[in-house]
């Protein structure tokens, strides 16, 4: 019988996986330059997230709300613990910090006229408060960092609340950057920095190596605002149960947990792609690190990194969170990686100005150059002027009302009144690992995995 010739599979134009395109580019860059990546924006690799996640709308076994007869309420109170004034918004979506040099003042001042209409707060980020962010936002946080730049003890009795940030979603273990070519003079004064030389905040705050020194220091704010304003404590995800348990310990009124979906404005591209947990994960290990306290419901939990929809509120409340803080997406509503911007009463194409840095509109992360197309992320006094206050205002409160409409339609559709009452028993799991991460079943089964069958 005649047997027929093996027929190997051709391997000329195989792409290998462990080396494929991407890794290559990353080698050869490596060797011809001896530096790392440093680039904005948050991670490109596809993670686990909230869409792995549905609601169980209700139906026999349990009665939906009336859209338009029913109300669905929203209000949200953090600070509650020791806090003479716990701030009140009037909906659990706030704006978290980016700093004034990695924002514009324009875009600074949209963010705050934005959230006073919404009824929510704004926060500073790093290198101090401006006077248009004040002016423009009713409820402001301000953060105390690491780097201290701009920090300024009267700014801190101006705030409504004080965000100690011991870490962020995107570089856990590592500092701010905010390269020379965005540290113009108003920036360069503002930190007490040289105009144009590259500026690097420490990894870890001057005054204290543990929770012990983070317990003096927050009572020293609590001293010179007068016990009045809700001190955060926020948190990079990573070893998220113990971070959390400990900054209760230290007195925090509220916790603030950014997974590593979370942006930043410039930081090496192995601190975005390879530190950190999945916010989806680090949401129910914070929940539970309050739940061992019995602190749930007396400190507020505050999620970020990868909020980008009304569902995916709902589900981090849904999850334990009692509100949600979005930086991406907020800067996407202002026109982030569109492909036109909005100048005197007209609309005008940013390709070109993509295209000489290399990227396309949806692609550009290049936040740290300050050439941004948009006027989003940049120092640069033409550029800037591509974003108006009130036209990127109106923009991002038609955001924020999606977002919240989205969030009430779907806490309705599971039956509740209360926006705060979505509850964990209201979700299941489309894979095995966000069943085993958000500690909710795998959808039409009961089992969660790594509890048992």
């Amino acid at each position: 019988m005649e047997t027929k010739p093996v027929q190997f599979k051709n391997l000329s134009r195989e792409e290998s996986y462990g080396y494929d395109r991407k890794t290559l580019d990353y080698i050869r860059n490596a060797a011809a330059h001896g530096l790392y990546e440093i680039r904005g924006m948050g991670a490109k690799r596809k993670l686990p997230n909230f869409d792995d996640l549905v609601f169980l709308g209700a139906s026999m076994s349990r009665y939906p709300l009336e859209g338009y007869r029913e109300k669905c309420l929203t209000k949200t109170v953090l600070g509650t613990r020791f806090a003479k004034k716990p701030v009140e918004l009037d909906i659990p979506i706030t704006i978290a910090g980016m700093s004034f040099g990695a924002l514009s003042a324009n875009v600074k001042e949209a963010l705050g006229l934005a959230a006073t209409e919404m009824g929510t707060s704004t926060t500073t980020g790093d290198g101090g408060m401006t006077p248009e962010e004040r002016r423009s936002s009713k409820i402001l946080v301000y953060q105390c960092l690491p780097s201290r730049y701009g920090f300024n003890p009267d700014d801190v009795r101006k705030a409504d609340a004080i965000e100690v940030v011991i870490g962020q979603g995107a570089k856990p273990g590592g500092g701010g950057m905010l390269l020379g070519q965005k540290v113009n003079p108003r920036v360069a004064k503002m930190r007490t920095l040289p105009e144009g030389v590259d500026q690097r905040s420490a990894c870890r705050h001057p005054d204290w190596t543990g929770p012990d020194d983070l317990a003096i220091k927050i009572q020293e704010l609590r001293e010179i605002t007068d016990w009045e304003k809700p001190i955060y404590v926020k948190v990079g995800a990573t070893r998220t149960f113990n971070d959390v348990k400990l900054a209760v310990h230290a007195g925090a009124d509220v916790v603030v947990v950014d997974g590593m979906q979370g942006g930043t404005a410039a930081t090496q591209t192995c601190f975005i792609e390879h530190i950190g947990i999945p916010t989806l994960a680090a949401v129910r290990q914070a929940v539970n690190a309050l739940e061992d306290l019995d602190m749930k419901g007396k400190v507020q939990l505050i999620v970020s990194g990868g909020i980008r929809t009304g569902a995916d509120v709902a589900k981090a409340l849904a999850m334990g969170a009692d509100a949600v803080a979005i930086g991406q997406g907020v800067l996407v509503a202002l026109g982030c990686n569109g492909e036109t911007y909005y100048q005197n009463g007209a609309h005008h194409d940013a390709i070109a100005d993509y295209n000489a840095l290399g990227t396309t509109p949806g692609f550009c992360h290049h936040c740290h150059t300050g050439k941004c197309p948009v006027g989003v992320t940049t120092q640069d006094a033409t550029l800037e002027q591509r974003l108006t206050p009130a036209v990127g205002a109106k923009h991002l409160k038609n955001y924020l009302k999606t977002l919240n409409m989205e969030l009430t339609t779907i806490a309705r559709a599971c039956g509740k009144q209360n926006v705060h009452h979505l509850e964990p028993e209201d979700l299941v799991a489309l894979t095995i690992e966000a069943a085993a991460m958000a500690g909710v079943p795998l959808a039409g089964t009961n089992w969660i995995p790594g509890q048992g069958f």
